[in-house]
């Protein structure tokens, strides 16, 4: 089990590394990725740290490859990715990065310029084409109407261009807007200039790119006709505040057909150079492209090492760096390799020192895990990471999370679904984490395969105890129910809306199913009666047997870190405590199955002896009260008053022991430990240090007064609290029912081909329901749930979870939450 158990011994080492060679020793740590820097300068401002310029100098070469990044996207240039993770680059290579992406930036920002103006010309060349093609025809319209002056009287709008009778000429601006802007500029124009204005618009068909953002645009062109130098301005003013373009537009149709000619010229040559703009942007992309993946491994190490170097001191000749880390005690030949590496590649003559430190600092916790055990860590550690060398729950919850799920999921059919989506993302995980996806939910499920997996198995392993698959049974081994013929027969058995399961009737052949239950439950009405007795009854033989080894994991930690004092003021008559009630009630539970069988009357009821057995009342009558053997009142009241006796145990005996041992040492002066920390440099519950403290028997007293309360109580709310196991277990099973009989039902009680026909078509909304509703929903009820009892109910009794994490410095990691973002 390894450091699953217990946490891997961490030590505190002192480093002292020569200037020139400190860069490669650290590069060398971050490719080992066992070591987790301390920072000696919490109070030196960021700016204010020696390699705070090298840092900048990173953070400008991020920036341009980000700035890189996003042209290679808008291309849609697809980036290469070769899975190669080079070294950090040396410091001197870092001016040739810089070199580069100075070159690639510089260069991308004056094609985007010189690509942003010649779009811009076009699209100005553009408007004005359509701005020449669309007024010929407004120019036309005033043309035939210039002979009819009462019209035009009336209707300025429909005057020439000539004016009233010839005698002033009126003016006209062109130009080019946004499509939606039409209307209000329309009522702007109106009002402004007091309906003295003509605007006649027209649509342009084809969207127009914007220049700066690339967007395709839809636009109108208009024509305003007025008369006098005031209100063209007040038409001007109105077109600069809608943000139209105006263009100059000829009076002559001559004149319009040369400029349109010029202009169509114009953009064929803008055509031309925009293509072999876009073709040298396309080309310095692509050879961008092949190496941006290493580039940005490059800078993110290179920043790692200068950030990591800043936590560092120098020492008084300044030829000497002085850092301070956690490593496990394990790896320690592997870090002075990487240093000997280190200095080696930085050509030093002087080694790397590496110095283990005595401290009384808490060290970080490491679990040193796998790809399967990694996910079981995780939920353990979302409640709370463990304490330094604390016992881990990691381990037992790889068997117990999905054996307690699949108690509430319990069902062959949906067990195998989930398995099969485990196992393809198992088989598939090397491609599907190669695909990398931002998608939250989608990583979840990702991470957690193997959980998954495990769950799906054991789902079908208690679907199978469960007899159940998609709410039917199988009658694999013959049914133990022998059906009276004079009242069922195989025509009428399955129409029958009543049969009940009856033993006293002799319905009962003897011999119980082989595995499981009884597939014959299936059709009886007291199915639900009959489980809830059953399954309520495992779930507490469950819940008692996880909460009992809860304590005695407890144990472990006592031991180890040399608390004796605990163990018989704590551990014991937690034990004794729990036994005499709850271990107790099991054992009956035990013994009801065993003693009696489908043919006895009557048996006694355990909810009614439990509750005797604490108000001390015993009758004979009705046969429900009767006891179970002889002697069970005077052992019944025995464990009674010995689970009673262990609470003033728990509360009192401790806190005076303690309480005596400190005047003693008062009294001698001597410098005894307390019991309850026996050892001078183990860290003690909490990951706190133990040595010794002020004490003051208030404290302890009520911290133990707390103790003992929260257990006493519960164990009697957690033993309850477990019932969940059964509670949901039936609402998944009547749910699964519940969609077979109201959907998928309609078809199978149809004969012939119209019945294939219905269940072609309700096996869709049967499928889905069940998904959605039984897998998802469901399935995440009973997650959420089973991650209660084991953060509750389990870790309550052994587990603190005060510690915190060991974070080594890894470029592995880094790299990979820089690829995250």
């Amino acid at each position: 089990m390894g450091s699953l158990f217990r946490s891997e011994e961490v030590t505190l080492s002192q480093l002292f590394l020569q200037s020139e060679a400190a860069y490669a020793c650290v590069s060398e740590l971050g490719e080992l990725g066992l070591v987790q820097f301390r920072d000696l300068n919490p109070d030196v401002n960021v700016f204010q740290r020696k390699f705070v310029n090298e840092v900048r100098r990173c953070d400008e070469m991020e920036r341009k490859l980000r700035f890189l990044e996003k042209e290679i996207r808008k291309d849609g240039i697809p980036m290469l990715d070769t899975g190669d993770n080079p070294d950090a680059p040396a410091p001197r290579e870092m001016i040739d990065l810089e070199a580069t992406f100075e070159k690639l930036d510089n260069e991308m920002k004056e094609v985007n310029a010189n690509a942003e103006a010649l779009k811009r010309n076009y699209l100005e060349l553009t408007e004005l084409k359509h701005i020449l093609r669309k007024t010929q025809s407004f120019f036309e319209e005033v043309s035939d109407r210039s002979g009819r002056r009462e019209e035009s009287i009336g209707l300025l709008g429909e005057e020439s261009m000539y004016g009233v009778g010839g005698s002033q000429r009126l003016g006209f601006v062109a130009g080019v807007i946004h499509r939606e802007r039409i209307p209000a500029f329309e009522r702007m124009l109106w009002r402004a200039c007091r309906g003295n204005v003509f605007l006649k618009q027209a649509e342009i068909d084809t969207p127009l790119e914007d220049p700066v953002t690339g967007d395709q645009v839809m636009k109108s062109v208009f024509i305003i006709f007025f008369q006098g130098d005031q209100l063209k301005s007040r038409a001007k003013k109105i077109c600069e505040g809608f943000r139209a373009t105006l263009y100059p537009c000829p009076e002559t149709a001559p004149e319009r057909r040369e400029m349109a000619i010029g202009v169509m010229t114009r953009i064929e040559d803008l055509n031309t150079v925009l293509g072999q703009t876009q073709d040298h942007r396309h080309r310095v992309l692509v050879a961008a492209a092949k190496n941006i993946k290493v580039w940005f491994i490059k800078v993110c190490k290179i920043k790692a090492i200068y950030h990591t170097l800043n936590m560092f001191n120098l020492d008084v000749t300044q030829k000497c760096l002085i850092g301070e880390c956690w490593c496990p005690v394990k790896d320690l030949d592997k870090i002075q390799m990487a240093l000997r590496r280190g200095t080696e590649r930085s050509g030093s003559s002087v080694p790397s020192i590496l110095n283990r430190m005595a401290t009384k600092q808490a060290p970080p916790t490491y679990h040193r895990t796998n790809k399967f055990t990694d996910a079981f860590q995780s939920i353990v550690d979302a409640y709370g990471v463990a304490s330094y060398r604390e016992v881990n729950p990691a381990p037992f919850t790889i068997i117990s999370f999905p054996f307690m799920f699949s108690c509430m999921f319990g069902d062959m059919g949906h067990g195998l679904l989930v398995s099969l989506f485990a196992l393809w993302m198992v088989v598939k995980e090397k491609q599907l984490m190669a695909n990398k996806t931002d998608n939250e939910i989608w990583n979840i499920f990702f991470g957690g395969r193997y959980v998954i997996l495990l769950m799906g198995l054991f789902s079908i392993y208690s679907g199978f105890m469960y007899n159940d698959i998609f709410s039917k049974s199988f009658n694999i081994f013959g049914s133990a129910w022998l059906v009276p013929t004079s009242r069922y027969n195989k025509t009428n058995i399955h129409k029958t809306p009543d049969f009940v399961l009856d033993p006293a009737h002799g319905d009962y052949s003897g011999n119980p199913y082989p595995a499981g239950l009884d597939p014959a439950w299936q059709l009886a009405t007291n199915k639900i009666t009959f489980l809830n007795s059953y399954k309520m009854k495992i779930s507490v033989t469950f819940g008692v047997g996880q909460m009992f080894f809860g304590v005695c994991l407890s144990v472990f930690n006592h031991r180890y870190f040399r608390k004796p004092l605990n163990i018989f003021c704590e551990f014991i008559p937690e034990i004794i405590f729990m036994t005499c009630i709850f271990v107790y009630l099991i054992v009956l539970i035990f013994y009801k199955w065993i003693a009696y069988d489908a043919a006895t009357p009557c048996a006694p009821s355990l909810l009614i002896h439990f509750i005797n057995m604490f108000l001390f009342s015993y009758v004979k009558e009705p046969c429900s009260s009767a006891v179970f053997y002889s002697g069970q009142v005077r052992f019944q009241t025995f464990l009674l008053l010995l689970a009673l006796a262990c609470v003033p145990w728990m509360l009192l005996v401790k806190p005076f022991l303690l309480r005596q041992e400190h005047l003693g040492k008062i009294k001698l002066g001597g410098d005894t430990e307390p019991l309850s920390v026996r050892s001078g440099d183990i860290m003690g519950d909490g990951g706190e240090s133990s040595h010794q403290e002020l004490f003051d028997f208030g404290d302890i007293f009520v911290h133990q007064a707390i103790h003992t309360i929260e257990y006493c109580l519960g164990c009697v709310s957690h033993t309850a609290s477990y019932l969940r196991l059964w509670a949901l277990s039936l609402a998944h099973a009547e749910l699964s029912e519940v969609l077979w009989s109201m959907v998928f039902r309609i078809g199978t009680t149809m004969d012939g081909f119209s019945g294939c026909v219905v269940i072609f078509l309700v096996f869709m909304p049967w499928a889905v329901l069940t998904v959605g509703i039984l897998l998802l929903m469901e399935g995440l009820s009973a997650f959420l749930h089973t991650i209660r009892l084991h953060w509750v109910e389990f870790q309550s009794k052994f587990y603190h979870g005060e510690g915190y994490l060991f974070e080594p410095f890894s470029f592995e990691k880094i790299i990979d939450t820089k690829v995250d973002e």
